[in-house]
């Protein structure tokens, strides 16, 4: 669902943030994006409409997005990060082959972890989150179905 400006503006001061105009445009693409983007990639897209941005302050903005909980990083098989704002719990499914990361939903897959690890104790550990990450290659659904 998308967000507008203003509630984009509304959610980062209920973070305790300055709801600048750099940070309502970078959030704004970032949570309307489902490609789960790289800083790059955002920064490429925001410049046609904002010139005086630059790579550095979409960076920075992105990090302080992470540290207030309204995204998260998300790491590619490269060693890249990217970026995804879809904080409902979900897992991620990445195509080595287009380099795609993809939201992926299962509740089943969701309560099976959690049961595992009620019944398995890891010393030292309180688990606060989980999230799987699914490699594979993208498969045509005519080829799939021979």
């Amino acid at each position: 669902m998308e967000k507008s400006f203003s509630e984009i503006k509304e959610l980062l001061i209920s973070k305790g943030l300055k709801a600048t105009h750099q940070r309502i445009v970078i959030y704004h693409l970032l949570f309307n994006s489902f490609e789960h983007p790289t800083a790059e990639l955002l920064f490429e897209k925001l410049k046609i409409n904002n010139p005086s941005i630059s790579l550095g302050t979409v960076y920075k903005t992105l990090d302080t997005f992470v540290q207030t909980g309204l995204a998260e990083k998300v790491l590619s098989e490269t060693g890249s990060y990217r970026y995804d704002a879809n904080l409902n719990s979900h897992h991620h499914i990445y195509y080595t082959d287009t380099k795609e990361i993809v939201d992926f939903y299962d509740s089943e897959l969701q309560e099976l972890i959690i049961a595992f690890f009620k019944k398995k104790s890891i010393p030292n550990l309180k688990i606060k989150d989980f999230k799987l990450q699914i490699q594979g290659e993208k498969v045509d659904i005519a080829e799939k179905s021979n």
